[in-house]
């Protein structure tokens, strides 16, 4: 139950009462809501990136993950309490929004879904690429038919319930997980102690600029907690499930690392955006590389149905707020479930992958998290100051502003090591265009 504190701090919270968030169903626990941030934060990435790391720091590589993890859990510990506070459907968007008010939480908002619909998009396309590559006649249609094929059964998983792709979600975590845990653990046997020897120290700057790149993995929370009025006691199970995640996420991204690099040493750097099936044929052959290309294949599968699970209800969030035409905040009378915004997103996504338009704005996903990150880590430091509370006892951060304060600092030097001139213009003029929007709505509605 809201408290008085919470309703007295203006409409953000209390006009919602009313609002469609009631009509959903809080089915999701600890079990899923945790499955779905895994699975969202175990995409794709972990099975490129460890080249890519090798690449530029040689056996240091794992320092790359290691701020990564240090970074993301100032961020977790940020959203767990955020989302232990405020139980309503727009993740990070709503988040700040209640926070520091509907201008700054609009721009989340818009941040938010152009991280979500640009990685979704560049995951389909790898998703299409990797499968095909398992048939030798290889034809130009290919592609595009798995492309629609899997959006459009992820649409309709998403429509007939959110516990039936929550179920989803749990089913390809654990089919993805199984061959990166026997990796792991066969691969273990074939390191050889030499690879992971430094040649030298590498500068702070080269790890934090990799860790830039490499945090691509790690992303995904800010996505996963978007259908946050679908969560059952979220003062419990935002926190929980936030922090499991991250931990088992990061354990095993220092594993893989690990035996990867350990196998192969710098040639790893050679394996291009297959470091694990490169690193698999050495002690498994042939069939080795073919298992961790399915098992690649399976993991952009499960980031994807992760993806199209919480990503819409930034559109539902956002037409249910009056910012987008309020057909898209409807919901199924039978299924319960956002359906026009899942049908709307779902095209959307499917209409930038094919295009392949996407590929210059991927190059802007990294940084539309990091602001996220800043202007999450500042609210909840607001949320805590005003005593924001609708959903029992919030979980509250030790420590007073140092893990806020920590989280900004973190995610602005990443922000500096990784983005150029040319990335810091676009993300300048993408929040420029959604000022622009929301003043276009203000001046409607007057």
């Amino acid at each position: 139950m809201s408290t008085p504190a919470a309703e007295s701090q203006g409409p953000s919270i209390s006009s919602r009462a009313s609002s469609p968030d009631a009509l959903l169903v809080r089915a999701l626990g600890v079990r899923q809501l945790g499955a779905a941030i895994f699975n969202y934060t175990v995409g794709s990435g972990i099975f490129a990136l460890p080249a890519l790391a090798v690449a530029r720091l040689d056996g240091a590589a794992p320092l790359a993950y290691l701020a990564c993890a240090l970074v993301m859990a100032c961020v977790v510990l940020c959203f767990a309490e955020a989302g232990s506070r405020v139980s309503l459907t727009g993740g990070a968007y709503v988040y700040v929004e209640v926070a520091l008010g509907p201008l700054v939480g609009f721009i989340a908002g818009v941040m938010l879904l152009f991280t979500g619909l640009t990685a979704g998009a560049a995951v389909t396309v790898a998703f299409a690429d990797s499968v095909s590559a398992f048939f030798t006649a290889r034809p130009a249609w290919l592609p595009v038919l798995l492309m629609v094929g899997v959006i459009v059964v992820l649409a309709w998983i998403n429509v007939r319930g959110v516990r039936g792709s929550a179920r989803t979600v749990e089913v390809i975590t654990v089919a993805k997980l199984v061959p990166l845990i026997l990796f792991v653990l066969i691969g273990a046997a074939f390191v050889k102690p030499a690879h992971f020897a430094w040649t030298a120290v590498p500068p702070v700057a080269s790890v934090l600029g990799t860790a830039g790149i490499v945090i691509f993995a790690f992303s995904g929370i800010e996505s996963a907690l978007t259908p946050s009025g679908e969560v059952y006691a979220p003062a419990r199970t935002v926190p929980r499930a936030s922090i499991l995640a991250l931990g088992a996420a990061t354990v095993l991204y220092l594993a893989v690392q690990w035996v990867a690099l350990g196998i192969r040493g710098q040639a790893l750097a050679r394996a291009g955006v297959t470091p694990l099936a490169d690193a698999a044929s050495a002690f498994a052959g042939a069939t080795g590389h073919s298992v961790m290309l399915a098992a690649a294949s399976v993991s952009m599968l499960g980031y994807l149905s992760g993806n199209l699970l919480a990503v819409p209800r930034s559109l539902f969030a956002f037409a249910r707020d009056g910012f987008l035409p309020g057909a898209l905040s409807a919901v199924h009378t039978r299924y319960h479930t956002p359906y026009v915004a899942i049908v709307s997103y779902a095209v959307i996504i499917l209409a930038l992958a094919l295009s392949g338009t996407f590929q210059q704005l991927a190059v802007y996903s990294n940084l539309t998290a990091f602001v996220l990150y800043i202007l999450s880590a500042i609210g909840v430091w607001v949320l805590r100051r005003r005593d924001i509370r609708t959903a029992g006892e919030p979980f509250v951060l030790p420590g007073g502003p140092i893990i806020p304060l920590a989280a900004c600092v973190l995610s602005a030097g990443l922000m500096v090591e990784t983005a150029g001139l040319r990335e810091i213009v676009g993300l300048a003029l993408a929040a420029a265009v959604a000022v622009v929007l929301y003043g276009v709505r203000a001046y409607r509605r007057r």
